[in-house]
Parts: C-alpha cells; sequence; structure tokens
C-alpha cells in the first residue's frame, strides 16, 4: 500500500513539477533536471587511466597512465563519471557549497548511467567528512550521492570510515601537501567486506581516495576501488 502511495504520489509530483534543466533553465528529459542538449554538453570521460581515471589520449596496453605505470597504490582501480569540466563543474560546486541538493541527485543519477557497467563491490564506503566539517557544512557531499546510486545499483552502503583529525583543504595545497596532510587522516572501523568501493565528489591528485584506501587495507580489506563523480585532469 505504502508503495503505491508513493508511486502516486511521485507521477503527481512530476505533473505539478515538471523536469527543469539545472544548467539552463530549459524543459528537461523525463524524470531528469537536465535537457537532451546539455546532457550531451556534458564532459563524460572516455579513455581513462584504469588505476587512477587520468584522462588519457589513447590507453597504453595495460590501460595505465605513465605515472600509475611506475606507482604502487592501494587502489586497484578508478572510475569516474565526468572529467572536471563545465558544465558540470558548476553543478558540482552549487552541490558542494551551496546547499543546492537537487544538484547533487542529478549527479548521482548521472553517474548510475556511467558506473553501472563496472565492476560490482560488495559495498560502497562513501569517503566521510570531519565532524566539525559535517556540521558546517550541514550535510556530507560523498553520502548524498552514495544514497541513490546505492539504492540503483542495488549495492550496500558500508561506514567502513571515520575521519579522525581535521584537515585543511586540500583545494589550498600542493600535491606533496595533500599527501602529508592526509597522513593519518583515516581509520576503518567495523569489518568492512573483502572488495569494497570508495564513493567521493572530486578526484584531483588522489590523495584523499589514497588515504582512505590505505586504511582499509591495512584494516583486512582486500580490494578497494574508487568511484568519483569528476576526475581534474
Amino acid at each position: 500500500m505504502n508503495h503505491l502511495v508513493y508511486r502516486i504520489g511521485g507521477r503527481l509530483s512530476a505533473l505539478l513539477f515538471p523536469p527543469r534543466c539545472l544548467v539552463c533553465g530549459e524543459d528537461g528529459l523525463p524524470g531528469r533536471d537536465l535537457c537532451l542538449a546539455c546532457s550531451l554538453g556534458m564532459p563524460w570521460q572516455q579513455a581513462a587511466c584504469r588505476r587512477c581515471a587520468l584522462p588519457l589520449p589513447g590507453a597504453d596496453a595495460e590501460g595505465l597512465c605513465g605515472a600509475c605505470q611506475h606507482a604502487r597504490s592501494p587502489l586497484q582501480a578508478v572510475r569516474a563519471a565526468f572529467t572536471y569540466n563545465a558544465p558540470l563543474d558548476g553543478l558540482l560546486l552549487r552541490f558542494k557549497f551551496h546547499h543546492d541538493l537537487s544538484a547533487g541527485r542529478l549527479l548521482s543519477a548521472l553517474m548510475v548511467d556511467v558506473l553501472g557497467s563496472a565492476e560490482r563491490p560488495q559495498a560502497i564506503v562513501p569517503v566521510p567528512l570531519y565532524l566539525s566539517r559535517l556540521r558546517q557544512r550541514g550535510y556530507d557531499q560523498a553520502w548524498e550521492l552514495a544514497r541513490p546510486l546505492a539504492r540503483a545499483l542495488q549495492l550496500p552502503l558500508c561506514r567502513g570510515l571515520h575521519r579522525q583529525r581535521p584537515t585543511p583543504p586540500q583545494s589550498e595545497l600542493d600535491a606533496s601537501e595533500r599527501k602529508r596532510n592526509l597522513r593519518g587522516a583515516f581509520i576503518a572501523v567495523g569489518q568492512p567486506p573483502a572488495h569494497v568501493v570508495l564513493l567521493d565528489d572530486v578526484m584531483t591528485t588522489g590523495a584523499t581516495l589514497q588515504a582512505a584506501a590505505l586504511a582499509l587495507r591495512r584494516a583486512g580489506v582486500q580490494r578497494v576501488d574508487a568511484w568519483v563523480c569528476a576526475r581534474v585532469p
């Protein structure tokens, strides 16, 4: 009975509030706040390194960028739905810093379109914010992306990580400072399954995801992958 009520409510809501593109304001596609033109104009990621999701003009035999061919990583595979470019960057900024949760729901739905073909983990582990940052923002962007995605892909969510100390914003640091900044920032909690996927909004150098993956691997997780909405080229 409840499911019928929700379906009817959803249809009424769609009739009263038809989809409106969050990028240009035109009519959206059925059930999605994005029009066809803006969907085609999104920076969907194409060829990329399978270890760090760095966009590549072409892939070598192993599908690795030059850096990943010579460096070890606690991450086995990384998938990004988009390259960090317009108009996606505006949606992410609205979602992350301007409390636009509708932009987050759209981004999560778009991630499902790409990640539906990815190898399935046993659980999704969103990269957590530190408690004070969470209180300041009012929501955790990784969790807001992860919930609808996990539901659509029928995967469990796992609170397998705890951020145990505050860290300065990564955007203010260079690559080497980012690694030092996150050293020991995460600790695994509970008993995460053997194969998990870390989920985050944006990957720049990969320092955050690698620190989180290292904490999980030290706790006995055998394989850690990562899914992100966007990869900075």
